[in-house]
Parts: structure tokens; C-alpha cells; sequence
């Protein structure tokens, strides 16, 4: 393939991302000066806005909101690229290496897929690849958590099959890797040895492995992600001469494709930010990411008392503790087992901080606590953030019609009249508006963020507590009719965490 001569653009068959030969001396401060990039990020679904907001109020510019649901993009200098991996609401991370709003596919498959080869050639890959390499280099320097190769996705939503995705559901995204739809690895130690012989070594060092990962959404196109990261991978190996590795890769080259925009990138985390709590999972944990979009929601003050009266794991108040730790937070579930994952998450996170130097302690304390019948004075509580039970892997919709009316008033006893607020995620959506009607004279709902959850369409409610003083409404001697007799909370505590 001939050279391209446009800005950017890297001549074909050179690795560029391995260090100069002879000048790399010279050229140091020019390699480490700092250059203007777009980063892209993927974030929870519904929760863009405050994505935005939090890359706004850390790194003091302005994010752009991606057509295709759960992305932003947002332009920083590589001597600030550092903060990107502070972010607490983003997932994974990506340098943008080129992005097209209105790119006219092809009718024809095979017109598209010989325009997306020819594409690899004449993309401005210069600048990405350095961002990706002084990357690199940042992950080492911070001691970030060592590990996956690759973004890990969920095998039920965004890692979908996508001969399955192309014919059943065509409006969702896809992942697929090039050459074919694989499994992503564990995580392994040649990751770390390959990427310090890439940085470390002369140039006669083994070639760079990589793969293509396409994510692609909407029904007009005349291809499979399998298809276009199939022959747009070929393309890049053969521009680059790197060797695809589906598992044991160094660099990931993303092809994200939603309707009519496409956008080029290169991965900057190994694995999801999402992950960096939780080290005793639960059935139903939650992301980290989605929790610290909650805890957004509800803007915890200096000195609030956070509750949690159905934490699992605890994801919901370590985030805040971590974060927002101005506040107080308790956690409490009526399930042993999941009171002692908490326990061991909160221990795993002060060790962590013990281990950094850091102050380990946390303003967090957990409790075992029946939940219709909290341990907690009336109007003490400032916010409650909880995570309720779905009816799928936990509890029944069945039983959610007399859980969430008594969870609703309990909550509303031990929030504080006139100023108290509820963040509640669920997916059981007509049993929780239902509980809030009866409960009217008690809560007003004042937002609701629509959220995925592992394939599941859910809501976020922020719910404020009305002046109305608890037991003088018609609410409080509302009586649901399974009301929390002894057997049958005996069978919820079983089943909720």
C-alpha cells in the first residue's frame, strides 16, 4: 500500500508504537510533549448527563453526548490523561483515532467491507498510538491494577453473539472480535511481560499483537460486526504488519458503528472501571459506575446520614464512602451472607488504602436488619439509596406487591420530613409507581433516569419526602395484604439481599 500524505497518518508497515532507533535521546522532550486528543468513554446507559457533568467538573472541559446511548467524547492534552482514570462514572476508556457523524455505507456488503479495508491506510493512527503507549506508561508509573487484556463485557447484553444480534435483535449493540466471535480471556501475566518488552527493548523486539473489536447497532447495514472487524483487522495487520491475537493482544482497535456513525478507536483500560470495589461479588451486584450515578442523583451534603437498608454487597454506600465521604453511610440487609460480603468489602477496600499509604478508614457501618422494621429513629436518616429486589434473581414479583408499599413507609418514617430524599433502582416498574400512589401523602417523585442492567430495562427513582409528619396520613396505617407476618418474612429473608 502506498503512503498517505494527509497530517497524521503513519507510513505502512512500521511499528509505530515501539521506540525510535538511533534518536530516541533527542526526541524525548518532542515524544513527551503534549498533544490535544478525543477520548471516548462508555458509560451506564441513562446516564450520559452526569458522565458529562463529572468529566466538566474534573478535567474543566466540556463532554459531548454520543448519538449511541451510554458514550461520551471529550478532548483532553496528554498531560492531564492521568485524570481521565480518575473518572468515577465511566466504564471503559478509548482514544479516539478518527470519528465520521455521517459515513455513507455501502448498499453493497461487499462494497462497504473493501471501503472499510482501504479505510486502515489512510487513518491519522500518529497521535492515538502515542496517547495509547504514553498510556501504557501511566498504568505502570500509578500502579494501576494489573490485568485483562481487554474490555470485559457481559456475556448477556453487550457481548451478544452477533449472527444472533444481526437477525433477532438488530437495534442492539454487538461485540465482536476480528476474524471471529471469541470469548474474552482471563487475564494473564503475558500481558505485562509483552507490554514491557514493547516499551522496554530495541526495536528488534517481538512484533505487536492486537485485535479489532466492532460494536455495531442498527438494522441498515449490509454487514455483521464479525464481517467488518474481519476485514478492517486484515487490513490494519497488514498496514502495521502487527499479529493478530484474539486473547494475548497489546493493543485493541475498536470499531464502533451506530446507525451512520462510526467511530475509530484504540482502548485505553484493560478492564472496566466498574470493577474497582467489588472483590466479593453477590448474585446481583451492582457497577460501581451505576452506583456513583445514583449517589449523583441524590448530591449527598457535609454530615448526611445514607442509608441503605438493602446493600447485598454493599456496592451502593462503598462507592459513596469512597467518594462522598463527608457523609455517613449504614448498609443493611436481612440475608447473613450478604452482610458478610459487605464486611469483606469494606475490609478488602481498607487494606487496599492501608497498603497505598492512604487512610483506610471508611465512614461506613453495616447491620443486619429486617427492613419493614428498621432499628433506626424516626426522621434520623437524611437519604436512602438502595438498590430493591427486581423479582428476577431475587424475591418475586409476586411478593414485590407487599414488599415495596411496607419498604416505602418504613423508608418514609426514618426520613426526614420536608428534606429527605429516596434514590430507588428497580426493574419491577408498575409495582414500585403503584406503591408510590398509595404512599402519596408521603413521598412525590421527582425524576426518573431510564438504566440497563444487565439486558434489563430499569429505572432510577429520586423520590422526595414530603413535610407531612409520619403517622398522621392516611398512608401510615396502610396495610399491605401479606404484611409482614412472621412466615412470611421468614421465606423474604431468605430470598433478598
Amino acid at each position: 500500500m502506498s503512503s498517505q500524505d494527509e497530517d497524521g497518518t503513519v507510513e505502512p508497515g512500521h511499528n509505530t508504537a515501539e521506540p525510535s532507533t538511533s534518536s530516541s535521546n533527542e526526541n524525548d522532550e518532542t515524544t513527551e510533549d503534549i498533544i490535544t486528543v478525543t477520548i471516548g468513554a462508555t458509560v451506564p446507559t441513562g446516564f450520559e448527563h452526569t458522565a458529562a457533568e463529572e468529566v466538566n467538573e474534573k478535567i474543566g472541559v466540556d463532554a459531548r453526548i454520543s448519538k449511541d446511548r451510554g458514550r461520551i467524547y471529550f478532548p483532553i492534552t496528554t498531560d492531564k490523561l492521568f485524570q481521565v482514570h480518575l473518572l468515577r462514572s465511566v466504564d471503559n476508556l478509548f482514544v479516539v483515532v478518527e470519528e465520521y457523524d455521517h459515513y455513507q455505507f455501502k448498499e453493497s456488503k461487499e462494497e462497504t467491507l473493501m471501503e472499510m479495508q482501504q479505510l486502515a491506510s489512510k487513518l491519522p493512527w500518529t497521535k492515538a498510538l502515542e496517547v495509547w503507549k504514553r498510556n501504557g506508561t501511566l498504568k505502570k508509573k500509578k500502579g494501576y491494577r494489573k490485568g485483562g487484556n481487554g474490555i470485559k463485557v457481559k456475556p448477556n447484553s453487550e457481548a451478544t453473539d452477533a449472527a444472533v444480534a444481526d437477525t433477532e435483535q438488530q437495534e442492539l449493540p454487538q461485540a465482536a472480535s476480528a476474524a471471529e466471535c471469541l470469548t474474552k480471556a482471563e487475564n494473564t501475566a503475558d500481558m505485562e511481560t509483552s507490554t514491557q518488552e514493547l516499551e522496554e527493548t530495541a526495536p528488534e523486539a517481538k512484533p505487536i499483537k492486537f485485535r479489532v473489536t466492532c460494536n455495531r447497532a442498527g438494522d441498515k447495514h449490509s454487514f455483521s460486526s464479525n464481517e467488518a472487524a474481519r476485514d478492517f483487522g486484515g487490513a490494519v495487520q497488514e498496514f502495521f504488519q502487527w499479529k493478530a491475537d484474539m486473547t494475548k493482544f497489546d493493543i485493541e482497535v475498536l470499531l464502533n458503528i451506530h446507525n451512520e456513525e462510526m467511530v475509530i478507536g484504540i482502548a485505553l483500560t484493560e478492564e472496566s472501571l466498574h470493577r474497582r470495589n467489588i472483590s466479593h461479588f453477590g448474585p446481583t451486584t451492582l457497577r460501581s459506575t451505576l452506583c456513583y450515578g445514583m449517589l449523583r442523583l441524590c448530591k449527598p451534603q457535609a454530615s448526611d446520614i445514607i442509608l441503605d437498608p438493602m446493600c447485598g454487597t454493599g456496592a451502593i454506600p462503598l462507592e459513596g464512602a469512597i467518594e462522598f465521604n463527608s457523609s455517613f453511610y449504614v448498609a443493611g440487609d436481612n440475608n447473613d451472607m450478604a452482610v458478610n460480603r459487605t464486611v469483606n468489602n469494606i475490609c478488602h477496600i481498607q487494606k487496599r488504602r492501608a497498603i497505598k499509604g492512604s487512610a483506610s478508614g471508611l465512614p461506613i457501618d453495616t447491620v443486619r436488619w429486617d427492613l419493614c422494621n428498621l432499628p433506626i429513629r424516626t426522621g434520623s436518616v437524611d437519604i436512602i439509596i438502595t438498590d430493591m429486589p427486581f423479582g428476577k434473581r431475587m424475591g418475586s414479583r409476586k411478593k414485590n406487591w407487599d414488599l415495596y408499599p411496607s419498604c416505602l413507609r418504613e423508608m418514609a418514617r426514618v426520613c426526614t420530613p420536608g428534606s429527605g430524599k429516596a434514590v430507588l433502582l428497580t426493574q419491577d416498574k408498575k409495582c414500585l409507581a403503584k406503591a408510590i400512589s398509595r404512599m402519596g401523602g408521603l413521598w412525590r417523585k421527582l425524576h426518573t433516569v431510564w438504566v440497563n442492567v444487565g439486558g434489563l430495562h430499569a429505572g432510577v427513582y429520586l423520590l422526595k419526602r414530603t413535610g407531612a409528619v409520619f403517622g398522621q396520613t392516611p398512608e401510615d396505617v396502610y396495610e399491605s395484604r401479606g404484611t409482614v407476618n412472621a412466615e412470611g418474612d421468614e421465606k423474604g429473608d431468605k430470598e433478598l439481599s
